[in-house]
């Protein structure tokens, strides 16, 4: 089968990339011909089909007034990327298209393209972008979904994207587009849900039932667990952002006296929560950066248990699996699709989302455990990781919904 896999990235950002490119080799691998479709950037990974890549506007800062027009328009309907896609769908002719995330950056206007050509499309939700205008129902510190139902001009009123005005009006008038088009539920014929509370959720915004898929997202399981684990310290691993709730696990940690915690990640927010963590907590937490390769396994193979304080709508974070996958106990936030991923007390603990009083709790349970006993809570994990995200039985489904 020919497969074309498209996402407005092609370094490795995110956890969307991550999955883009290793499903590319596992497809690839499995006797597929995997070919790609993104920006360009010099941190990009190799492709043969880079030719086709386009122009990566940068939408976080202004340029002058001629520049940023461009940008606005390229933002709803980026010319380049249609007439690029064109030309690789007319080269190529693949049998199916794989859309990842696309907004923005490559915009609706590659939808016109997939179906002029009739390919079949389908595309993994890897955020909420499908109806939310900011990708993750959070603003202002809080879930919100005060768009549902059309309602597009509250990312307007309540800056959900950016901080000035310009910038979420045209964030709300390219959503309301889409909308009014349906543009991408006449494209694609499947979208994958990798939670079964993003499907859900999906259908409750008035997605269509029959075009929704689950298919919860895979993990690499490694053949051995570290004997370390369950006895360092507590972890958290992501971006230091104020949806990912981590003032709360700070402040939780601070009172729970035999907790230390690693924090692992760069953001916006890490001078703050340092100057927090010194002030309430010294000593016991500390912040080591962005990390990765090896460095990042040996930190989350020793830990006690990985912590996941989330306050928005997580998906299925890759963070959560990966620990699975390795036999570390979760202690999550019991939000959005984190508790299909923890059954409390048996596989880690669920806490309620910024609650620093449940968060004291569900450390303070597991500071009971010897390390023995939370590796054995990290055990279930690995055996639910095993049996319901390996990437054998992932492909096998993925294959299915390609070709039906």
């Amino acid at each position: 089968m020919k497969i074309l896999q498209i996402n407005k990235f092609f370094d490795l950002r995110g956890g969307a990339e991550v999955y883009m490119h290793e499903l590319s080799r596992r497809l690839t691998e499995r006797g597929h011909e995997v070919h790609t479709f993104s920006t360009k950037s010099p941190k990009n990974l190799q492709s043969a089909d880079r030719d086709y890549f386009v122009h990566r506007y940068n939408y976080d800062r202004k340029e002058g007034m001629s520049k940023d027009a461009k940008k606005a328009i390229n933002f709803i309907w980026n010319k380049e990327a249609k007439q690029s896609l064109d030309s690789q769908l007319t080269d190529l002719k693949p049998d199916v298209i794989h859309l990842h995330n696309i907004y923005h950056h490559l915009s609706s206007s590659i939808l016109s393209v997939i179906r002029k050509h009739k390919i079949p499309c389908v595309q993994t939700l890897h955020d909420y972008k499908l109806a939310c205008p900011n990708y993750k129902m959070y603003t202002q510190g809080k879930v919100c979904e005060r768009c549902k139902g059309g309602k597009y001009y509250n990312a307007i009123l309540h800056k959900c994207l950016f901080p000035g005005l310009a910038p979420n009006i045209l964030a709300a008038t390219e959503m309301s587009l889409t909308k009014i088009t349906h543009s991408y539920e006449r494209t694609v014929k499947t979208f994958i849900c990798p939670s079964k509370f993003m499907m859900e959720k999906m259908v409750d915004w008035g997605e269509p039932p029959g075009k929704l898929a689950y298919l919860p997202n895979p993990v690499e399981i490694p053949s051995q667990t570290s004997p370390q684990r369950g006895h360092g310290n507590y972890v958290f691993i992501g971006r230091l952002y104020p949806e990912k709730g981590i003032e709360t696990l700070i402040r939780a940690v601070a009172r729970v006296p035999s907790a230390k915690l690693n924090i692992v990640g760069e953001g916006p927010d890490r001078n703050r929560l340092e100057v927090l963590a010194n002030q309430i907590a010294q000593g016991r937490i500390n912040f080591l950066g962005f990390q990765t390769g090896e460095e990042l396994n040996r930190i989350r193979r020793e830990a006690k248990a990985l912590c996941i304080p989330s306050v928005w709508y997580e998906n299925a974070p890759l963070t959560a699996l990966e620990a699975m996958a390795e036999g570390i106990p979760l202690i999550a936030s019991s939000i959005g699709g984190l508790p299909e991923l923890i059954t409390d007390g048996v596989s880690g603990f669920l806490a309620k989302p910024d609650s620093i009083e449940s968060w004291i709790e569900a450390l303070s349970q597991m500071e009971t455990f010897t390390g023995e006993q939370r590796a054995e809570l990290g055990d279930y994990g690995r055996d639910q990781a095993v049996k319901y995200f390996g990437w054998e039985s992932h492909l096998e489904a993925l294959e299915k919904i390609y070709i039906v």
